[in-house]
């Protein structure tokens, strides 16, 4: 069998937080998972040295990260 069914194969964690931060922006992503380096003085290379030693909070990353890929999937077939 070729490929995955994970649709997060391939794709960095960097790539994905790059993706949220572009969609949502800093202070919406810091709504939707209230952790620090969202919240205050966020930058990418902050988030991804938390979010590589906290696989709870990577869990929910990649989570919002399915949902957003969904809800632009819809916004595409409207």
């Amino acid at each position: 069998m070729n490929g995955s069914n994970d649709p997060l194969h391939g794709l960095t964690l960097e790539a994905i937080v790059t993706a949220l931060v572009e969609y949502f922006g800093w202070a919406e992503l810091g709504r939707r998972i209230e952790i620090k380096c969202f919240r205050i003085d966020p930058s990418v290379a902050s988030s991804l040295k938390f979010l590589r030693k906290t696989p709870w909070a990577r869990a929910k990353v990649e989570s919002l990260y399915l949902f957003m890929r969904r809800e632009q999937a819809r916004a595409a077939k409207a």
